[in-house]
């Protein structure tokens, strides 16, 4: 009896542990995300601002940092929201707010809402922090400023001058292969540095156009694949397998006890 009792209280605890672990992972994996989590250097990138909606109560504002380095250029529009920027003394973007309009109750429970944008990322490696403030109808606001480690992390957006690390990258924005030939044409007309700065402007020309034209479809460059997220929800998975087992173990053993 004391045999099918210890079972009983390992199969309780492990399931109540896999409960609170499969919250706590729930959690863990809605935070305010920027995508894509690496991206070219000097590209035009279209980004994508993820908002989750973790408490019972509507979503209505939400503000971000531009980070240092990053130019900010365009927004997409989206019906229900009133979108804002701050400038500085130098008119750069240094941030921007998607804000609830007419009858749009925001983002419930439950739901989570997206916004696009354009930006030029900096020319030198660097890891770019994306510094979020989530406002609630209760006037609550979450601020989404820690490190990585901290309950609240900033996203982080690793620029990198490596063509396969950036894969995310929008569409033509390397520079140095935007994919209209512009570089060797201009070195072909043998017309010395007028020929290759207008070679230059046309490559920023065509980046900025296919950027915005990312933009326009409302398709996010990139799609939650961070590989923290996708290991919490492996081992989520594995903690499950083994406290269903432990539950089908002390089934049969207290079954056999009773036979005895």
């Amino acid at each position: 009896m004391k045999k099918t009792s210890w079972i009983s209280k390992l199969t309780s605890t492990i399931a109540t542990g896999t409960a609170a672990f499969m919250l706590f992972a729930g959690f863990a994996s809605a935070h305010v995300t920027v995508s894509p989590s690496v991206a070219q250097t000097s590209a035009w990138q279209t980004y994508t601002i993820k908002i989750p909606s973790e408490k019972e109560l509507p979503t209505t504002k939400i503000t971000m940092k531009v980070p240092e380095g990053v130019a900010f250029k365009q927004y997409q529009p989206l019906a229900g929201w009133k979108i804002t920027t701050e400038k500085n003394d130098s008119n750069e973007v240094t941030s921007i707010t998607w804000e609830i309009d007419g009858d749009n109750e925001g983002i419930l429970a439950g739901q989570f809402q997206q916004f696009n944008f354009v930006a030029q990322n900096p020319k030198a490696e660097a890891e770019v922090a994306w510094d979020a403030f989530q406002y609630y109808s209760d006037g609550s606001i979450v601020e989404w400023t820690g490190q990585p480690s901290d309950s609240n992390p900033h996203s982080i957006t690793t620029i990198s001058e490596d063509p396969a690390a950036a894969g995310n990258a929008a569409a033509g924005g390397d520079h140095d292969s935007a994919g209209t030939g512009h570089d060797s044409a201009g070195t072909e007309a043998g017309t010395g540095d007028n020929a290759a700065n207008d070679d230059s402007k046309a490559n920023d020309d065509t980046t900025l156009g296919d950027a915005l034209n990312d933009t326009v479809t409302g398709e996010p460059n990139n799609t939650d694949t961070d590989p923290g997220t996708l290991k919490l929800q492996q081992a989520t998975l594995i903690v499950s397998i083994l406290a269903l087992i432990l539950s089908f173990l002390g089934i049969a053993l207290a079954t056999r006890r009773k036979k005895r």
